[in-house]
């Protein structure tokens, strides 16, 4: 297990091996508005007590200087060859926002990894609290599975898994990262999609969580991550990568 201070784009510095699986949780381009109906973009959560220093934020300062044909081009790289037998080939999994799906799509074409899955997780809360008096709120995300021309691996125990998931609350890993998913969605989507032993790649890897899910679960995981302060975040919790959870189970 290894987070990287360094872009991905400089994977070659450091003999990283080809991946059976490389997920990551790009940016989602949403500028100024990433704290919107957000309860944090008030004072203590209460939008009577006036907007927060996060008001008109963006998650990240780089944020704007990510390029999505650039991550295809060197994820395209990081996937390992796409193999002559036949229920062992590598994929890619992104989350996204949902109006970024498209334009993943017709990238990921342009990179070889011509066939996808759409992606749906489902959470019983909402971040946009401050929309309560809409009659839908947001509670899901979404990622979409990419792959090139075989089918990726897949090791779900004989069972069938819906492409619409159920994402839990994580209560296991501290949150050091305003994107950070649960670490039983991760270890699900990672015990599915790889055997132990296999190499997981983190391009985006903010807070480390994918990297300790891998560990947990007996795979190699590598991460890239360039903001420093995640970096050192990582290495707190780093310890948690040592404790066996029970498996997140779809339904």
């Amino acid at each position: 297990m290894q987070l990287i201070h360094d872009h991905f784009q400089n994977y070659k510095r450091y003999n990283i091996p080809k991946a059976q699986l490389v997920i990551a949780d790009i940016p989602y381009n949403v500028g100024n508005n990433a704290y919107a109906s957000n309860p944090q973009w008030y004072e203590n959560g209460d939008l009577e007590n006036g907007q927060s220093k996060l008001a008109g934020k963006q998650f990240f300062d780089t944020d704007k200087d990510f390029k999505i044909p650039e991550y295809f081009h060197f994820c395209n790289r990081l996937v390992k060859p796409e193999p002559k037998e036949t229920g062992s080939a590598g994929c890619m999994i992104v989350f996204c926002a949902f109006d970024q799906q498209w334009t993943l799509i017709d990238e990921a074409k342009k990179h070889n990894f011509k066939n996808y899955i759409n992606l749906i997780f489902y959470k019983n809360y909402s971040p946009q609290v401050l929309k309560a008096n809409m009659r839908i709120v947001g509670n899901c995300e979404y990622a979409i599975l990419f792959y090139r021309d075989k089918l990726p691996k897949f090791r779900n125990h004989g069972r069938m898994v819906f492409n619409c998931i159920p994402m839990e609350r994580d209560n296991e890993i501290p949150k050091i990262h305003p994107t950070q998913k649960p670490i039983r969605l991760l270890k699900f989507l990672i015990d599915t999609f790889t055997d132990p032993g296999d190499v997981v790649i983190d391009p985006c890897a903010g807070s480390g969580s994918t990297l300790i899910a891998a560990e947990q679960l007996g795979r190699k995981s590598f991460g890239f991550e360039i903001k420093r302060e995640y970096v050192r975040a990582f290495e707190k919790i780093k310890p948690l990568a040592a404790e066996k959870e029970i498996l997140f189970e779809a339904v």
